[in-house]
């Protein structure tokens, strides 16, 4: 028994020592913030205002010399994007709600459909990439939300054709797993900030409404973080 008892005292240690740079807006943080809520883990929040730069200064840029959030403190560890958080809390914590399924092919879907946001759907429409375009291109407002639009689009179709098979509840069955961490903020993104028609897409808008039922979800949207300007109107 005292060593079960000295097992929990060093996990609940563990939990509480876990420091998470995030951005209230940023969808590649909402999905460490909704595998960290599943998994029950406590960590402090330190928020990082993208729109002031903050990620840039010297040292953030210490803790991730790109510049880009989220990262994870771990004690000693100083590990940044999202895919290798989520992986490395699986690793750690594999009997906290897990986020892989056993079946390998199952498995390869949920990589395959979780990068597909992660490669070709956020990176084009993420803050640095549209100031860019209004930097570069031109600060025409309709420009930079149709092009944002193209690429959300773009990737939804892929995702509802790889998904049909495999979904139930969920993306890929009736359990959470990683991909969903990866669809519920770009969808929630898709539509805040980006205003798709979410009716061209009626998988993923089943999957959607599924999600806004799970308080581990809901309380990792951009509208429930510290640093949300929105708080105040809440």
């Amino acid at each position: 028994m005292a060593s079960v008892s000295g097992d929990n005292k060093k996990e609940s240690e563990l939990k509480l020592k876990l420091k998470l740079y995030s951005y209230w807006m940023s969808s590649c943080s909402c999905r460490v913030r909704i595998a960290l809520n599943l998994k029950g883990l406590k960590y402090e929040y330190k928020a990082v205002n993208l729109l002031k730069g903050e990620q840039l200064s010297p040292e953030f840029t210490n803790l991730n010399p790109i510049g880009y959030v989220p990262v994870l403190v771990d004690g000693d560890l100083v590990l940044s994007d999202s895919f290798a958080i989520i992986l490395y809390l699986e690793e750690k914590y594999p009997h906290l709600h897990p986020l892989l399924p056993q079946d390998l092919h199952k498995k390869a879907i949920n990589f395959q459909a979780a990068n597909i946001i992660s490669s070709s759907v956020q990176p084009l429409q993420n803050l640095a990439t549209l100031k860019c375009i209004e930097e570069k291109i031109s600060s025409d407002p309709d420009l930079k939300l149709a092009w944002a639009q193209h690429y959300t689009k773009k990737g939804f179709v892929a995702l509802e054709r790889l998904l049909k098979d495999y979904a139930g509840r969920f993306a890929t069955g009736d359990e959470v797993y990683l991909a969903d961490l990866f669809l519920a903020p770009q969808i929630h993104a898709a539509i805040k900030r980006f205003n798709v028609d979410m009716t061209q897409f009626p998988l993923l808008s089943r999957l959607n409404e599924a999600y806004n039922e799970i308080p581990a979800f809901q309380d990792a949207m951009p509208e429930k973080q510290p640093d949300t300007p929105l708080a105040s109107a809440s």
